[in-house]
């Protein structure tokens, strides 16, 4: 088996993506002197947000993920982020490369819910990774990446905004079942309504002011 040790140094928004990603810098270590043909990697990634403080605000917007604050010392569980293949080119000693990882802003989804919950810091995560490794001097060495290799860092929020914003700047996405989307889109266009949020907003606007607060 292969020894190899992981480490994230970085993490960026990718300028030129198709959809909103993040670029997480890794480096990975094999002893000095061992050639490693590539490697298939498997790496999950989580958020663990026991390892950071939050405001009043921001408690206020996690209850629907956590609950109450008084109950937080049970409830606040790890959130999975992401699962992401990458293939690792050969190398010598040592290499550095970027994890692509893809971002939703489905609402649905736990992990969006409770980036957009917080208003600045950091996001503290945990990159978990597996796989296979082809290794040695002459021909391959086939051996499994350790299921204990991990790697540590702290995400800017700001830096996960950047990359939504490079997509979707100032929006949010709520998922509806299809015949609630046939509803709403048959109530534009009887209206005449120009857009989706001019049709929201009339919706809004006649609804009881005591349900609009809530």
């Amino acid at each position: 088996m292969t020894p190899l040790a992981f480490s994230c140094t970085a993490v960026r928004a990718a300028e030129h993506a198709a959809g909103p990603t993040l670029l997480f810098r890794l480096r990975i270590t094999a002893p000095p002197g061992t050639l490693v043909h590539a490697l298939a990697l498997r790496c999950q990634l989580r958020i663990e947000p026991a390892r950071r403080g939050y405001g009043a605000a921001e408690a206020g917007r996690l209850t629907d993920l956590f609950g109450e604050r008084a109950r937080w010392a049970t409830t606040l569980n790890p959130v999975e982020f992401a699962q992401v293949p990458l293939m690792v080119p050969g190398f010598t000693g040592e290499t550095e490369l970027d994890l692509p990882v893809p971002c939703t802003y489905d609402q649905d989804v736990a992990a969006p819910r409770y980036l957009r919950a917080l208003e600045d810091g950091d996001v503290p995560l945990l990159l978990l990774f597996s796989g296979t490794a082809f290794a040695g001097p002459g021909g391959f060495q086939v051996s499994p990446v350790p299921w204990d290799r991990e790697a540590t860092v702290r995400m800017p929020v700001r830096v996960w905004r950047e990359a939504i914003d490079r997509h979707f700047p100032g929006c949010g996405w709520l998922r509806l079942p299809e015949e609630l989307m046939d509803a709403l889109l048959a109530y534009r266009s009887r209206r005449a309504l120009p857009s989706w949020e001019a049709t929201v907003r009339e919706l809004l606007a006649g609804a009881p002011v005591e349900e609009t607060a809530r």
